[in-house]
C-alpha cells in the first residue's frame, strides 16, 4: 500500500515538472525578437539596428544627385577658383579738362581742353570668388598732353560659364603733363606747368574666358576728374607780346577744373 503511494507522488511530481517546462517554453517562443523591426524594443531612446523603414541605399537619388554635380561642372567650363588676376589694354579715351567746372586751370585759347586719343592700361590683383581687389594704371595719350591715372579698384563678377560680366569701381591720382608745344598756339615745354589730381572712375565689362587662365573682353569707363594747378609759371616773351602778356595773368594765379573722360579698351586678362 505504501509502495502504491509513493509511485502515486513520484508520478504527480514528474507530471507538474513536465507541465513546467512546457509552460516556459511557450513563454520563450512566444517573447519578441531583439533583431524584429516591429517589436518597439528600445533602450534609453535607441532603436535596435534594422528597426527603421528607411535610411538604405536608393540608386535613383544617388544617380540624380550625380547629375545634378555633372550639371553644375558643365555650367562652370572647368574654370575652378580663382585667386590672382592681371590684364593689360588698349583703346581710345576721349577727355575733356574742363566738363563741368573751370577754374582757369589752362588758357583755353591756346591750350586744347579736350582731345580724343589712344590709351593704355595695365592692372593687377587678388579675387575673392566673385570680388576683384587690385590697382590699375592708364595713360592717355594726346596731341596736345598726356594723362596718367593710378586708381585703386575693386570689382564686383558675375560668371555664366565661359562668360562674365562685371562692375568695376575705382579712384585715385591723376596728373596732366608733357604739354606738347606743336599742339599749342603757345610753346608750355620747360615752362614748369604741373596739373594733377584725383579721379573717380566706373565701369563696365565682359570676359570671355578660352580657359582657366586665359581671357579676352571689353572694358567701357567714365571718369570724373578734379584737377588743380597750383604752381606759377612764367610765358616767355609775354611782356613784349599783348596776347601773352593776357595768358601771363591766367597763369600767374591758381586753377582748377572739373573734367570727364570716357574710355573704351579691349582687355586681355591671365587668371591663376
Amino acid at each position: 500500500m505504501r509502495s502504491a503511494r509513493r509511485l502515486t507522488a513520484v508520478s504527480a511530481f514528474v507530471a507538474a515538472l513536465f507541465l513546467n517546462s512546457a509552460a516556459l517554453a511557450q513563454s520563450y517562443q512566444s517573447s519578441p525578437s531583439y533583431g524584429n523591426s516591429g517589436s518597439g524594443l528600445t533602450a534609453g531612446g535607441l532603436a535596435p539596428p534594422g528597426s527603421g523603414s528607411s535610411g538604405g541605399y536608393d540608386p535613383q537619388q544617388n544617380q540624380a544627385t550625380e547629375d545634378t554635380l555633372q550639371q553644375a561642372d558643365k555650367k562652370d567650363s572647368g574654370r575652378g577658383l580663382e585667386f590672382f588676376w592681371l590684364n593689360g589694354e588698349a583703346g581710345v579715351q576721349t577727355l575733356s579738362l574742363q566738363t563741368f567746372h573751370a577754374n582757369s586751370l589752362v588758357d583755353a585759347q591756346t591750350v586744347a581742353t579736350s582731345q580724343t586719343g589712344p590709351v593704355f592700361g595695365a592692372a593687377a590683383g587678388v579675387r575673392l570668388i566673385f570680388l576683384t581687389l587690385g590697382g590699375r594704371f592708364r595713360l592717355g595719350d594726346f596731341s596736345a598732353w598726356q594723362l596718367w591715372t593710378m586708381n585703386a579698384e575693386v570689382g564686383l563678377h558675375l560668371p555664366f560659364g565661359k562668360v562674365e560680366p562685371y562692375l568695376t569701381f575705382a579712384a585715385g591720382y591723376a596728373s596732366v603733363g608733357a604739354f606738347n608745344g606743336t599742339a599749342s598756339a603757345i610753346d608750355y615745354r620747360g615752362t614748369g606747368m604741373n596739373i594733377h589730381g584725383l579721379n573717380a572712375r566706373m565701369g563696365f565689362g565682359l570676359d570671355y574666358y578660352f580657359n582657366h587662365y586665359l581671357s579676352l573682353g571689353a572694358l567701357m569707363s567714365g571718369d570724373v576728374l578734379y584737377l588743380k594747378r597750383t604752381n606759377h609759371i612764367t610765358i616767355p616773351g609775354a611782356a613784349n607780346d599783348p596776347n601773352l602778356e593776357r595768358v601771363q595773368q591766367i597763369y600767374a594765379n591758381d586753377g582748377s577744373s572739373v573734367g570727364g573722360a570716357g574710355t573704351l579698351t579691349a582687355v586681355i586678362g591671365l587668371h591663376l
